[in-house]
């Protein structure tokens, strides 16, 4: 394995990764690696690619890329093919917004060949951009070959699937009241016209409807569609319900209208006067003068009548409906039944394609229908038929593409029948599985059980041509269900050169000649498919069935898998539903995850417009695909809820999940690494061998990793990614917190060689297990972990097979791993451990600083078996001394009480929660203990449980030894009285902290050898506590540690000033080095210097004895040695002798000058002990001797001397440096004296330098 890199910009290695992936052709690869196994059918719903992809593209993507990987990963063969939805109002109305297009008449202009190449030519407009942040997202999906609605193999299978329908009796043309979007020209089917809702403001009026019997008597009407007013052929009304007969006090006037909608008109009783009551049965038949006179004719054939039915209600309005039979659907019902109107009759619908009224309503001719409200209202109150005019605010359906106001209009449409299949859909719904269950139960299943005949026909252009040929009159139908088919009946070839177009321009054209009326030839009808109607065609016509790939197609049908956004309940997950249905008697799908929405932060839709969303592509720049992956799928949106996205919610994956991961791997692979430096050997790891090791919290992760294994399988078996990932997550927390964290001595081999191989062997399959699992879901920091991994996997080091994770099986659970019983022991130590970091936290006691004990309190004796082994673990994250156990918290004087959840019972109790607050204040010791055991309580008549109740642990009395914490479960107190001992460890903790940031921050890796230089400031006992604990300082930080106040003389890596307590700051530095380059740390000698003694005759009798060092500094012969001319000047200098007649000569080994003094002549005589000093060079460990007085009692040296004589000493006069003397190896106290220097036997020099 090769070095890993401190940081890591996740973004960047993800390209790197990219570039490898696309080096090897990993997705093709992978393919051929698996062509042999067990086929996994996906199907994947073809997005339009006139829009640029957006979050709940990207959750859907990376769904179905999560599972699709992972099925590869199981042994399966799994194609995946991108396709493209190109037909329709997507590309049709960005086309007519560029050319200005208002009308059907425009196109036509224009021509059709002209309009579908517009259309054509921005269809895949964005492809390219979605082939870049579908790639970038990891996303492993075929381009190349994809699949597209309008390549004409794709419309001709479409033709045949509607062949099959018509001729099996599905199909019916006829005339029905639709959504009809104006800003699209064209009918929508029901379900698009759900996709779509707004809040908006519509006028409400009441208006009034003069009955002929008596003009004075008055029907009164509401409506929010004034402009289906000139449209009105009947009224309405409830046979069963009670209408009153009223006069106005105020005005005088009649009305009738529903008894239980009076009040909702009049506010005061005493604005009216009932006259009669009667049931809605006695209006039916009675006629009225119309509003307008456009239709008056139709009074003759039983218009402008009172009709009954059940679906006027008592909710709104007056009880009393206006019809306009071709603008609503229970209209049109209702006076079809009634007779008010016959199928054949002339359609009462007065406005174009555009919505705008026609020359039959001429006072309002050329209007849109919207904007007339006002003018008809304005008509109808000065006419006196306008009793109230308001507003009303209600969801109303806009076109999902155009984005204008829907209406409702009879169109002539082709129609299939899903209303009698129904119940088919139903039973195949319920041999598929949905995730969630509820949306395939309730959301599809109502939908389902109120499907309606789908609307499949459209009055547009650019889409597969619906391929019906008929005569002028309907009497003669063939509809074509291939090319073929269509060249034979015609005699005429399509397309040139081989190729091929079934779109309007190219087959509109083409004749079929009668069977039976020769001079009446067939002619294609104009309408083309609702594109939904192709890609709910998609998994036949991909394969260009039945024309090819039919045993293939009929073999893996139905999918095994499809995954899209909720919205598509109602669209694609319907449409597939449907034809399938009627088909192949089948569903079409087994297995389907729904998502949910992906809205902005602030909860609005996503909009380019109001740039409520960051950049997708820029997201994934800045934190890395895979960090986007997992926020998105660890969210509410994969059971179908909607997720407000929120950047930062990336930022925290990659900060808490992927970075932690990192650094694990890297933990990993720097302690292998050293390790095989440190004991000259080559580690090399087995994929499938078991890690043998006695270690529990090795046998514990490796166990762990068993149980995730097993866990992920069932669970994405079941196809719960909202399990699978958070469990994942939680695997990564406790590698990362849990196990690296508990054994990083053992991982760093300080338990030995042999224990480190142990545990680096367990880290090692831990993490390449993880990399397996994890790959589908976090496909590129796992690819990342691999590429280096494998290396010292000789197995996979270099087969091709196994050049990516991704070509690698997850791997089987091995059972044998599995201890529960160690996974339960690991689980109390970590209870205990949790409970223990609160109470530090509480008392704000960092974990640097030991404490005497922890008590665990349980009633269970297993619980303290489980934890005794685990015991030391224990005591090393929470850094304290024992453990001690006990089943009675008495002893301890241990009280509990109670506290309300304010969040949960305050939203539940509401009222009753001040009430029941004061009675759970009042619980008793005894009585929560009761609860603890048994989970529940009932406190003023209220049933409690557990969460209701947070309970909080005290003492009696006064307590000032222990704090305490609880989870229900167990009881922990902690003793918070260290002792100094403890303090001052402590402090030893804070140093190899600062260290330990200070490595970090340099980058260094653990093989990496320096030294931790200090200096103290204001040292106010630091330099004891370093004396005390330098080994365990040493040992901790792997760096010797040196006193020293001078820039070191190799590299230095990184230095900084800390505060550390006890000592106002410490400058730390940092250079490359070892041991052998620290100043020598052995006792300096407490002899001084070889010397010679140099004698005078003094006057008052006896002799003056001066010294002369024969080496100084250690090994350094004294220059003053050199010859006797260079010892008498000295002598003579020093004894302060210039009387030349005072001769100089050698006695024995001293030296005398003058007579007299011969017989005080001693060479053996010694330094007095308070006449000198030794002194050690910190920055080159040579020492030597100070002489404090020369000759012995005379001149002695004073402080302001002292920085030239150590200079002096060491050969430093001239240097630009400052000098500082200590009295201890430490450099902890400063010399301040010459009494310092008299009463130390030795002292210590630093020189600084004092230039850059």
């Amino acid at each position: 394995m090769e070095t890993v890199p401190e940081k890591i910009n996740f973004a960047d290695e993800e390209k790197n990764t990219l570039a490898y992936w696309k080096s090897i052709d990993a997705f093709k690869t992978s393919l051929k690696q698996s062509q042999n196994r067990p086929k996994f059918n996906f199907y994947d719903g073809p997005p339009f690619a006139t829009g640029l992809p957006h979050y709940g593209h990207i959750l859907t993507g990376a769904t179905k890329d999560i599972v699709t990987r992972y099925h590869h990963q199981l042994g399966y063969h799994v194609p995946r093919v991108f396709g493209w939805d190109c037909h329709g109002l997507p590309v049709e109305y960005e086309i007519d917004k560029k050319l200005g297009i208002k009308s059907p008449a425009d196109v036509q202009k224009m021509g059709i060949a002209a309009y579908n190449a517009e259309c054509k030519s921005i269809v895949m407009r964005y492809s390219s951009q979605w082939e870049d942040v579908v790639t970038r997202l990891g996303r492993w999906i075929d381009f190349k070959n994809d699949y597209k609605t309008m390549y004409p193999w794709f419309m001709e299978s479409v033709w045949w699937a509607f062949r099959e329908l018509y001729y099996g009796g599905h199909v019916y043309r006829g005339s029905k009241v639709m959504p009809y979007s104006t800003g699209c020209y064209t009918p929508l089917s029901n379900f698009e016209a759900t996709q779509n809702y707004k809040e908006v403001s519509d006028p409400a009026v009441i208006v009034t409807f003069p009955l002929d019997e008596d003009n004075s008597v008055q029907l009164l009407a509401w409506t929010t569609t004034p402009w289906t007013l000139p449209s009105n052929l009947a009224l309405c009304v409830n046979a069963d319900m009670t209408y009153v007969k009223l006069r106005e006090v105020e005005t005088g006037k009649v009305y009738i209208m529903m008894l239980a909608l009076v009040s909702s008109m009049y506010k005061d009783a005493s604005a009216y006067e009932v006259l009669e009551e009667f049931q809605g049965k006695a209006l039916e038949g009675k006629t009225y003068k119309p509003l307008f006179p456009y239709f008056e004719e139709m009074k003759t054939r039983g218009a402008f009548k009172v009709l009954c039915d059940s679906y006027v209600k008592d909710d709104s309005g007056t009880g009393i409906v206006h019809q306009a039979p071709y603008f609503g659907a229970d209209d049109f019902r209702v006076c079809l039944a009634n007779g008010v109107i016959k199928k054949d009759d002339k359609e009462i619908c007065p406005i174009n394609e555009t919505g705008k009224f026609t020359s039959e309503v001429p006072d309002y001719e050329g209007q849109y229908v919207k904007d007339a409200d006002k003018e008809i209202c304005k008509r109808l109150k000065a006419e006196g038929r306008m009793v109230s005019h308001k507003t009303v605010n209600h969801s109303y359906p806009f076109c999902w593409r155009s984005d204008t106001p829907l209406i409702y209009r009879s169109v002539g449409c082709w129609f299939i029948h899903v209303e009698r299949i129904r119940e088919k859909l139903l039973a195949n719904n319920d041999k598929t599985y949905w995730v969630p269950q509820n949306v395939k139960d309730k959301r599809f299943g109502n939908w389902l059980r109120d499907a309606r005949d789908w609307c499949v026909s459209r009055n547009r252009y650019w889409g597969t041509p619906i391929p019906i040929w008929a005569s002028d009159d309907f009497e003669e139908v063939v509809c074509i269900g291939s090319i073929a088919e269509l060249e034979e009946l015609s005699g005429q070839k399509l397309g040139k050169n081989g190729e091929v177009d079934l779109h309007r321009e190219f087959v509109d054209h083409i004749v079929i000649p009668s069977k039976y009326r020769p001079d009446k030839p067939l002619r294609r009808i104009s309408e083309t498919f609702d594109c939904w109607f192709e890609s709910g065609a998609m998994p036949y016509a991909q394969k260009h069935y039945p024309f090819e790939n039919k045993k293939t197609f009929e073999k893996n049908f139905p999918a095994q898998f499809i995954a899209e956004g909720i919205d598509q309940t109602r669209g694609w997950f319907y449409t597939l539903s449907v034809l399938s249905a009627l088909l192949f008697d089948s569903q079409p799908f087994q297995n389907l995850i729904v998502t949910g929405l992906v809205l902005a932060g602030d909860g609005q839709k996503m909009s380019k417009r109001k740039k409520n969303y960051p950049d997708p592509l820029g997201v994934m720049d800045k934190y890395g695909s895979d960090a986007l992956r997992l926020y998105l799928i660890n969210s509410p949106v994969v059971r179908a809820e909607n997720l407000r996205f929120k950047e930062d919610g990336v930022r925290d994956i990659l900060k808490d999940v992927l970075l932690p991961m990192f650094n694990a791997y890297r933990f990993l692979v720097q302690n292998v690494l050293r390790h095989e430096k440190e004991n000259g050997v080559k580690m090399e790891f087995s994929d499938e061998v078991e890690v043998k090791t006695d270690n529990t919290m090795d046998q514990w992760m490796l166990s762990m990793t068993q149980s995730l294994i097993l866990f992920v399988r069932k669970e994405m078996e079941a196809y719960h990614l909202y399990t699978v990932v958070p469990r994942l997550l939680k695997f990564v927390e406790i590698l990362c917190n849990w196990y690296v964290r508990v054994n990083r001595r053992r991982l760093k081999g300080e338990g030995g060689a042999a224990d480190c191989e142990m545990a680096l062997s367990t880290l090692f399959h831990v993490c390449f297990t993880m990399v397996k699992i994890m790959s589908p879901f976090t496909p590129f920091i796992t690819e990342y972990m691999y590429q280096n991994l494998k290396k010292s996997v000789p197995t996979h080091a270099n087969d091709p097979d196994k050049a990516s994770c991704h070509f690698l099986m997850i791997p089987q659970p091995k059972m044998e791993m599995i201890n529960e019983d160690i996974e339960r022991a690991v689980s109390r130590m970590q209870q205990v451990i949790e409970l223990g970091r609160v109470i530090r936290d509480r008392k704000a006691l960092p974990t640097k600083y030991p404490m005497p004990k922890i008590v665990v309190i349980h009633k269970d004796p297993q619980y303290f078996e489980d934890l005794k082994k685990l015991e030391q673990y224990v005591k090393e994250e929470l850094n304290v001394r024992v453990v001690e156990y006990s089943s009675d918290k008495e002893t301890y004087n241990v009280t509990v009480r109670a506290e309300p959840d304010h969040m949960i019972l305050g939203k539940r109790l509401k009222g009753a929660f001040k009430k029941v607050t004061t009675g759970i204040r009042k619980m008793t010791s005894a009585q929560c203990e009761k609860f603890v055991e048994s989970g529940k309580c009932q406190v003023e008549g209220h049933d409690l449980i557990t969460g209701d109740l947070r309970l909080i642990f005290g003492f009696e009395g006064t307590n000032e030894q222990y704090a305490a914490h609880s989870d229900n479960d167990v009881l922990v107190l902690l003793d918070v009285q260290p002792d100094q001992s403890m303090q001052d460890e402590g402090v030893a903790r804070e140093v190899i902290n600062r260290i330990q940031k200070l490595r970090k921050k340099g980058n260094l890796v653990p093989t990496d050898a320096v030294v931790a230089y200090y200096r103290m400031v204001n040292d106010t006992g630091l330099g004891n506590i370093m004396n005390k604990f330098g080994d365990f300082i040493r040992n901790a930080t792997k760096s010797p540690m040196c006193p020293c106040q001078w820039t070191p003389t190799k590299v230095v890596v990184e230095e900084t000033l800390q505060d550390v307590k006890g000592c106002d700051s410490v400058h730390f530095t940092l250079a490359f080095g070892s041991e052998s380059d620290l100043p020598s740390r052995v006792n300096v000698p407490v002899e001084p210097m070889p010397c010679l003694n140099l004698y005078k005759k003094a006057e008052e009798g006896g002799a003056v004895r001066a010294i002369v060092l024969k080496e100084n500094p250690k090994n350094e012969t004294n220059g003053v040695l050199k010859n006797m001319a260079q010892v008498e000047q000295f002598a003579r200098s020093v004894l302060d002798c210039e009387d030349k007649t005072q001769k100089f000569e050698k006695c024995g080994d001293a030296f005398v000058l003058g007579d007299g003094v011969t017989a005080a002549a001693n060479s053996n005589q010694m330094i007095p002990h308070k006449s000198y000093v030794n002194v050690l060079s910190m920055n080159d460990s040579n020492y030597g001797t100070l002489l404090l007085e020369n000759p012995v009692g005379q001149n002695p040296l004073t402080m302001d001397k002292l920085e030239h004589q150590m200079k002096n000493l060491f050969n430093r006069v001239g240097d630009a440096c400052s000098t500082k003397v200590y009295k201890d190896v430490n450099l902890t106290q400063e010399v301040s004296s010459v009494d310092d220097l008299q009463e130390a036997r030795a002292v210590y020099c630093c020189f600084s330098s004092t230039t850059n």
